[in-house]
């Protein structure tokens, strides 16, 4: 019964539901909602464009392909991270043994209707992120930016709860210090 609220309470999972039964917008919908997002978070991983763009598709396209893998065991969303984070490290390995895989080349973008000078800062913080190693940038683009809560994130990153804490303190910790380095201080954010 308590999957049934979940259920109810998770949009994602919805369109999923109507995506299988057979309504094509509702995937379209879930593009919508989810694209961004997990292309900004793809690209944590792989830290190219053109490659967080390929995973976000990969990612979708197991929507389609393997049309019945979420079994509502977590929130749709936090499966769908999870799917993601995997296509994203299966693409960093291929490349690595392929040699293909660029370096920085991205900022992060803010929605039309938000300020100039808020995107801006944003830039300097995702700047600033990239310098991190990568599980420190993979916890603080799931916390903050995606919004993700601890447990959430223990089931995309497969870790336990003190584990999460942990990264996330020491993540804070050593973007700190680079904003610090970079002349930017905790008011400026």
């Amino acid at each position: 019964r308590w999957k049934k609220v979940a259920e109810i309470c998770d949009r994602g999972a919805q369109l999923y539901a109507a995506y299988l039964g057979g309504n094509e917008q509702a995937l379209e919908e879930l593009v919508k909602m989810y694209g961004d997002p997990l292309t900004r978070f793809a690209y944590c991983i792989v830290r190219d464009d053109g490659c967080a763009e390929d995973v976000t598709a990969d990612t979708f396209a197991v929507l389609i392909v393997k049309r019945k893998h979420f079994r509502g065991e977590s929130k749709f969303r936090t499966w769908l991270y999870s799917v993601a984070r995997n296509r994203a490290i299966d693409y960093v390995r291929k490349s690595r043994r392929c040699g293909t895989l660029s370096g920085l080349e991205n900022v992060l973008t803010c929605p039309d209707d938000q300020s100039l000078e808020k995107s801006e800062r944003l830039n300097k913080l995702y700047a600033c992120m990239q310098q991190l190693q990568d599980g420190y940038k993979e916890v603080l683009c799931l916390s903050y930016f995606d919004g993700f809560s601890v447990g959430e994130i223990c089931h995309i990153l497969k870790k336990s709860a003190k584990q999460v804490y942990n990264l996330l303190a020491r993540a804070k910790s050593s973007l700190k210090n680079i904003m610090l380095k970079e002349g930017y201080s905790y008011e400026d954010f």
